[in-house]
């Protein structure tokens, strides 16, 4: 399935779709081919303003705020089953738009959404909404009110899994909710609009922009936004945190990474580095939570490099809407470029390649391709084992023990993931409460939608996924001097 080009001069604000008041364009190009397949509106000021305007009426002027958690759980069901019914075309789209290999979509792009959203509404249906408890000296009442109209401005790397992680909580929170698509990843968006449209919610509820960074930062500093969730780099994540606490405004920031995976001196070195695939090139490497830093025995590092780098040079690249494909292109031109350039800073920085390298993979006329790349002895002061790089490219360090590989685990401004790999579960256990990060795997890492998601450090504030997700788009009241 090849998408052609799309044009879509229209944004999807309290409902419907509206001719957008900007005049400015956005093309969007296909990552293998360099081709534009799509053109959408860069919202401007009046457009966020439309899109801001039409969710606060909503929450304060309609029942959907105060509506029974059950109508939301309605409202956001039928948005399942639309997505679901179009499923492989989401997949296909942002294999299209970011170059995920089209296995990876059909997973991590479209399922793990959906799964997010199913999770979701079990946590609604379950959480205690209104609650009587006993205080020190009365009997009060606890309730759980929605925060208000929410900015959403999410990343391009997985859109639609960065959307539901916020739409879904916030929607059945009592919420209304103004997405900001990426500029790069803006198809999936409007497919989305076309999904909520059909699932008929409440005119107001969800609002779909398309713009760039001026669009961005307009919605976070709106007045009529209540709060905004944010997923990105950590320099845009700084600037809107800084804009969000000028104006008192609640945020959830989920920024960058820079992960270590742990092969301890016991691990099976053969299982672990077949995780690693998932773990540290998974969606060609353009995932917050890769695990890019390896951090291996000095004991067994020889015999680690090269594991790590027969990994790397076995992955197949090419058209990620190849099923065999196992690294497809990054998302554009300058990502691609920044990530070359990191190479040559591993390289003129004293890292040994061992595989890949700077140069085009051959074979490949378009695209944006990087070839997995895998450094051996890394510094872990270096700026490749220190700089998130977004792409397929691995540092293996060497450390001396236990105690020394957590050393090196923290020694990161960031603090998202991590894994462990070791034939000893309680010696891993250990490891795992001793790396600060908000999320960490043993033998593997895989996050479940139910499980809090979120990072210690530059990663991030706040946490999304599961009822800790949920509590983000929260307030607390407590109504005092209950009769007994």
């Amino acid at each position: 399935m090849r998408l052609g080009t799309q044009n879509s001069a229209r944004l999807f604000i309290g409902g419907s779709w509206v001719a957008p008041l900007s005049t400015a364009t956005i093309d969007v190009v296909e990552a293998h081919s360099e081709h534009v397949i799509g053109r959408v509106s860069d919202a401007g000021p009046a457009d966020v303003d439309a899109a801001v305007s039409a969710a606060r009426d909503t929450f304060d002027h309609s029942d959907w705020s105060r509506a029974p958690v059950v109508d939301r759980i309605d409202a956001v069901q039928r948005l399942v089953t639309e997505f679901d019914r179009r499923a492989e075309e989401m997949a296909q789209t942002i294999t299209s738009e970011n170059g995920a290999p089209i296995k990876f979509s059909r997973l991590g792009q479209v399922a793990a959404p959906l799964d997010i959203m199913a999770s979701t509404i079990d946590v609604a249906a379950d959480l205690p909404w209104e609650e009587r408890r006993s205080g020190r000296y009365l009997d009060y009442l606890l309730r759980r009110e929605p925060v208000g109209v929410v900015g959403a401005i999410v990343a391009w790397n997985v859109p639609q899994v960065l959307i539901a992680v916020k739409l879904a909580p916030a929607l059945l929170a009592g919420c209304t909710v103004v997405v900001k698509a990426a500029p790069e990843a803006s198809l999936d968006a409007m497919l989305l609009a076309e999904m909520l449209e059909a699932a008929d919610l409440p005119p107001g509820t969800v609002s779909i922009l398309t713009g760039g960074v001026d669009a961005g930062r307009t919605l976070a500093g709106h007045g009529g936004v209540d709060k905004i969730a944010f997923t990105g780099s950590t320099a845009a994540g700084r600037e809107i945190g800084a804009q969000c606490g000028r104006d008192l405004r609640r945020c959830s920031l989920e920024l960058g990474g820079k992960s270590a995976a742990i092969l301890l001196d016991d691990a099976d070195l053969g299982s672990a580095v077949r995780a690693l695939r998932f773990t540290s090139f998974v969606n060609n490497g353009q995932a917050c939570a890769a695990q890019t830093r390896i951090l291996a025995p000095r004991s067994r590092y020889a015999e680690a490099v090269d594991a790590v780098g027969s990994l790397a040079a076995s992955l197949t690249v090419g058209d990620p809407h190849d099923p065999a494909v196992k690294v497809g292109p990054v998302v554009s031109g300058r990502q691609r470029d920044r990530i070359r350039g990191y190479i040559d800073v591993g390289v003129a920085d004293g890292a040994r390649l061992v595989t890949g390298g700077a140069a085009a993979p051959t074979g490949l006329p378009t695209g944006w391709f990087v070839q997995p790349t895998v450094f051996a002895d890394v510094d872990n002061g270096m700026r490749i084992a220190q700089e998130e790089i977004f792409g397929p490219v691995l540092c293996v360090i060497p450390y001396d023990d236990d105690s020394d590989a957590v050393r090196l685990a923290n020694d990161s401004r960031y603090g998202l993931a991590g894994s462990v790999f070791t034939s000893d579960f309680e010696r891993g256990l250990s490891v795992a409460r001793s790396v600060r990060t908000g999320t960490f795997g043993i033998n593997g890492y895989a996050p479940d939608p139910l499980a809090p998601f979120g990072g210690f450090k530059e990663s991030g504030i706040g946490r999304e996924w599961g009822d800790y997700g949920l509590g983000e788009y929260v307030e607390i009241k407590a109504v005092n001097g209950l009769q007994s």
